[in-house]
């Protein structure tokens, strides 16, 4: 496989431009990011709503029933607190990492 000029000028102006410490800023954001993932969905379990598991197992068993099959306050959890609490596990990520750098 021939790499042209271009290709090979735009992997050098990539790699010469990224650092180690975004790798490293990314690796711990990522971190925190699956451990408030995995408390949140501990968390909801308990609780009694339905995670993505659950909402993906109902769509494969009952393909588009499974719409119906799921009240408001999951759809709301699913939509909209999930991506939210998941934000916040991006924050404190960003923030442990300005606290350690």
């Amino acid at each position: 496989m021939k790499i042209n000029v271009t290709s090979k000028l735009v992997m050098f102006i990539f790699i010469s431009r990224s650092k180690p410490t975004s790798m490293i800023k990314l690796y711990i954001i990522g971190i925190c990011i699956l451990i408030i993932a995995i408390i949140a969905n501990g968390v909801i379990v308990k609780v009694g709503l339905k995670s993505w598991y659950d909402f993906i197992e109902l769509l494969s068993n009952n393909g588009w029933n499974a719409f119906i099959q799921i009240n408001i306050i999951d759809y709301l959890w699913l939509f909209i607190g999930y991506p939210l609490v998941l934000s916040l596990g991006y924050l404190i990520g960003e923030k442990l990492y300005h606290a350690i750098s």
